[in-house]
């Protein structure tokens, strides 16, 4: 609970400053799609301040930056006095990762309370960057009620007071700084870094030892407690305690699981390399403070805020691995795929983030439709480093994609082998993987093994026991184990449309007919205009009589582009309906081979 309260209340703080400036991005939208039939537009072909404007909105809408700047720029020179243009220039200017010139407009706007709050801050990280701190440590006071605007403003500030080589007054203004309970994280990370930054060794041990203890802290900023974590570790092992930081590594894995930058710098650590801190100064301290609100935040639907804080803070430390791969993440989520594989691909060599972003640039790559350059570029990662399971599970992905499960299954069997013996609780994936591939190719023999030790590794992971539980049932074997997996599954999951799915469509698989239809229909509110699983339920109104519905939902399912192979038989089903029932007879249980079928609406378990 605690932890919804502390994103509430961050987010809300965050978003009042964005739309004091940007607006309802509902509103942009709207504007778009009225505007949607004069598109593409000749930026130089402009020349009506109403053209100009709307275009540029348009442009906004799509997160077309430089384009829509261009645009806004054009609007302003068009009449130069209007504000709301110039706000809206300001932004996208700085989402655009052109600091200097959003900085000129913020001068220029500095006395218009609509966006006092943004033009401070930007005017202050200016003037850090130009290590003129004095004059960001006045731009930063603040007496005002937002927790988020008094917390970051103190975490500048204090990194603003470090630049004057006064970190003692640094110190003592974040332990002075009172707040809600999630302020905790923050201080000790920064509080640690400053007196790193210092020398103060005691002082730097202490507060990062402060922070990573901090687990709720650190569930809720879990980007900030990871770079505690990493800068413990590094100062333990520049101090020759390597026993130490490696301590430190592990409850950073306590905290997450296979986290490859963790698993690459325990790997520097143990063939004693050197080890250098990533916030050295008081510029990088600044960009590290817009870091640990974006990261924060970072989650859909805050895409725009969190771009907002870590352009900024790239400004500042241009070659920072985290807010680069950030960054790429932000943009893989908003479909702007070249714009991501640019950002990994500028990853720093020797960062330990540089193995996570070279992941990240492989999905990129076959997202974009480049599957050979993924699948060299993800077997050469396996090449370097066989013993990475992210690895196997980037390239099993890539191949999943491409319906490629031959490959597939060998890609795990090797992830297997290089597992061992003894797999631990997060590697049920792997297994769960090998399933797939082979129940795909319908070798069930070689696929049923591999779900029961995902299973046993862990025993309630909710799409296992769904994958096996369903299979089970359409196979007609192990019909009361199978339905309660699914039930099960949907217990721990009741939200997820797909689970709710494999529960009708196993209701409909064991003629339960009106049980199926319950479902289906809580499926289909579930996941609106999925194409399975409204054919799904056309299917299931048929078998109670409810015959125009049931074609209703088949056309439905049609109009929503289901896999090729299920449009012959979506129309066969719309002309002729289902064939009458046909009485159960369980099957063999030690079935070999599934038999062909409409699968589960499930991510992972397609036709």
């Amino acid at each position: 609970m605690r932890q919804n309260t502390f994103l509430r209340l961050l987010s809300s703080a965050a978003l009042l400053a964005f739309a004091s400036v940007s607006g309802s991005y509902q509103a942009f939208a709207e504007e778009k799609a009225a505007v949607e039939d004069t598109k593409p537009f000749d930026i130089r072909s402009v020349d009506t301040f109403s053209g100009a404007f709307l275009a540029a909105r348009t442009a906004d809408v799509d997160r077309d930056f430089a384009s829509a700047t261009e645009l806004y720029k054009i609007a302003l020179r068009l009449e130069p006095d209007n504000n709301d243009v110039k706000q809206r220039l300001m932004i996208t200017l700085l989402m655009a990762g052109k600091l200097d010139e959003g900085v000129k407009i913020a001068d220029d706007l500095k006395s218009d309370p609509a966006v006092e709050r943004i033009t401070t801050v930007v005017r202050a990280i200016e003037a850090i960057r130009k290590r003129e701190y004095r004059s960001a440590q006045k731009l930063l006071a603040y007496d005002g009620p937002n927790d988020l605007d008094r917390l970051m403003n103190t975490l500048l500030s204090s990194w603003a007071k470090f630049g004057q080589g006064r970190p003692k007054e640094a110190l003592a203004q974040i332990k002075a700084l009172e707040g809600p309970e999630w302020f905790r994280v923050f201080k000790n990370y920064h509080a640690g870094a400053i007196a790193l930054a210092a020398g103060d060794k005691a002082t730097a041990r202490a507060r990062l030892n402060d922070a990573i203890l901090d687990r709720e802290g650190g569930s809720a900023a879990p980007d900030t407690f990871m770079r505690s974590v990493e800068a413990l570790a590094r100062f333990e092992a520049r101090e020759g305690n390597k026993q130490k930081a490696l301590d430190t590594i592990a409850v950073g894995e306590g905290m997450v699981n296979n986290y490859t930058p963790l698993e690459a710098l325990r790997k520097s650590i143990e063939e004693g390399k050197p080890q250098e801190q990533q916030v050295r100064t008081a510029v990088q301290g600044a960009a590290a403070v817009l870091f640990s609100v974006g990261g924060a935040l970072n989650r859909e639907g805050a895409e725009d805020v969190v771009s907002l804080y870590l352009q900024t803070a790239r400004q500042l430390d241009p070659e920072s691995a985290d807010i680069l791969v950030m960054l790429g993440g932000i943009a893989e989520n908003l479909k702007k795929q070249d714009e991501a594989i640019a950002l990994y691909k500028s990853v720093p060599e020797g960062s330990p983030m540089r193995r996570l972003s070279e992941l990240q640039l492989g999905l990129s790559l076959a997202s974009v439709g480049k599957v050979d350059e993924a699948k060299k570029h993800l077997r050469a990662l396996i090449d370097v480093d066989p013993k990475n399971i992210r690895n196997y599970l980037a390239y099993g992905s890539v191949l999943s994609d491409a319906k490629d499960y031959k490959e597939m299954g060998e890609v795990y069997d090797r992830a297997v082998a290089a597992i061992g013996p003894v797999p631990k609780r997060g590697d049920w994936t792997v297994f769960f993987q090998r399933g797939i591939a082979y129940e795909r190719q319908k070798i069930w023999e070689k696929a049923e093994p591999n779900f029961r030790k995902a299973l046993e590794l862990n025993p309630d992971q909710p799409q296992v026991l769904n994958y096996l539980g369903y299979s089970w049932v359409d196979m007609n074997i192990n019909l009361d184990e199978g339905l309660n997996m699914i039930r099960k599954a949907v217990e721990l999951k009741p939200d997820d449309g797909y689970i709710v799915d494999s529960l009708g469509w196993a209701y409909f698989r064991m003629n339960r007919f009106d049980d199926a239809v319950t479902e289906l229909e809580r499926a289909a509110e579930l996941m609106a205009g999925d194409a399975t699983i409204n054919d799904h339920l056309g299917d299931a109104y048929w078998r109670v009589g409810r015959k125009l519905e049931a074609v209703f939902q088949w056309n439905q399912a049609l109009e929503l582009k289901p896999e090729e192979a299920e449009i012959p038989k979506i129309k066969a089903k719309i002309e002729n309906g289902l064939p009458p029932v046909k009485p159960q007879v369980p099957a063999a249980a030690d079935a070999k081979e599934l038999p062909k079928k409409t699968g589960p609406a499930t991510p992972g378990k397609k036709s």
